[in-house]
């Protein structure tokens, strides 16, 4: 299928870095059609040397030359969206009104892919528009020109993406890894301090490298710009990439519907200054300490130095 009119934005960030945040903000911009959830679009198939540091449903998907696209489909992991689909009892999203059927997009997508050779590109376009086109309940403004979702660490896969899809953007998310840190050991099977910020370090080498190769078509923000001014920081990076400013990119929202918090969404509840300094503070001493030498040198080129 042509992906030649297709111009998808993914978002990318380590765990707790701020892409909820950022992929919530986007949500009501009248010019982006915005994935309800995470885009997890990774395959089993993905397997290189990065498979044991990220989990693949956050990675650019893999398919096999000789499947078909009903098993192209089913192939990737959207795990967030097929359960609240298929099971909505069970959902973390369950709160929130959803009307899409997952069999009414299965056939969508392979009615999108055809006959036509298929491509990776071609069924990640696929997957997208037959989502859209299934979501019964979506508000529209009808205007609309990018295609946004969210897949955390994914800006690893950066290359492939701008590859496989000659119109599409990443835009990376960085926040200190102090908060961050933080915020992940609230999960219920925390990473520990070493494993996590291999990972932290690791997207943000990656995100600077990317940035450097395809200026223009890879961007690195930071959290800490963004809520300070969320509405001129990604209202910046709109008309970068060809799109008006909104006042919508001021609060975080789903389907258009405004969001006291972003929660569940993400972990962090409150996308503001204060909660994340005092976020920082969480942390023990040393902890602070570890966070910080492993940490080494992005902190510096990041602008994180002397931030607690």
């Amino acid at each position: 299928m042509s992906t030649d009119k297709m111009r998808l934005l993914l978002i990318s960030a380590m765990y707790e870095n701020g892409g909820n945040i950022t992929h919530r903000l986007f949500d009501g911009h009248p010019r982006m059609l915005v994935y309800p959830f995470e885009s997890q679009l990774g395959t089993r198939y993905v397997v290189d040397h990065l498979t044991s540091f990220f989990p693949v449903k956050y990675r650019w998907p893999r398919f096999l030359l000789g499947s078909s696209p009903e098993e192209d489909y089913e192939a990737i992991i959207d795990e967030e969206c097929k359960v609240r689909s298929k099971t909505p009892r069970v959902s973390k999203f369950r709160h929130v009104p959803f009307d899409l059927d997952d069999r009414r997009r299965r056939e969508e997508f392979v009615r999108l892919v055809g006959s036509e050779p298929r491509t990776t590109g071609g069924n990640v376009a696929a997957f997208f528009r037959a989502t859209f086109a299934s979501w019964e309940n979506l508000a529209r403004s009808g205007e609309e020109t990018v295609w946004v979702g969210y897949s955390p660490v994914v800006v690893v896969d950066a290359e492939r993406i701008l590859r496989d899809m000659a119109d599409s953007l990443v835009l990376h998310i960085v926040r200190n890894p102090y908060s961050a840190y933080a915020d992940t050991k609230k999960r219920p099977v925390p990473l520990s301090p070493a494993a996590y910020m291999a990972g932290w370090t690791f997207c943000q080498q990656q995100a600077l490298i990317f940035r450097e190769l395809f200026p223009g078509r890879v961007e690195l923000l930071r959290y800490e710009d963004i809520i300070a001014d969320p509405a001129g920081t990604l209202g910046d990076y709109c008309r970068r990439i060809g799109l008006d400013r909104s006042d919508t990119l001021g609060r975080p929202s789903w389907n258009g519907a405004p969001l006291a918090e972003v929660y569940p969404w993400g972990t962090i509840r409150l996308p503001d200054e204060e909660t994340n300094r005092k976020t920082a503070c969480e942390l023990s001493p040393p902890e602070i300490a570890e966070i910080g030498a492993r940490a080494g040198p992005y902190l510096k080129l990041l602008g994180y130095e002397g931030f607690i």
